[in-house]
């Protein structure tokens, strides 16, 4: 079982801890639709990525009240 031989103080375990904080997204603006995205990633909106279109986005699928 692993003991420590040394108790670590609070300032030199806080100092290991200082570069575990996360950094909020940068995200981008989309060259065909102009709306934020990730950055490297298709965008959620269109589907263009690098003025290429990816993934067929379907504006909006009308279903019948009886089917649903």
């Amino acid at each position: 079982m692993a003991v420590q031989q040394n108790k670590v103080s609070k300032s030199r375990r806080n100092n290991r801890r200082a570069h575990d904080a996360l950094v909020a997204a940068n995200p981008n603006e989309c060259s065909n639709c102009g709306e934020l995205k990730r950055t490297h990633h298709v965008c959620p909106s269109c589907g263009h990525y690098d003025d290429r279109e990816i993934v067929a986005m379907v504006d909006e699928v009308d279903l019948d009240e009886d089917a649903a």
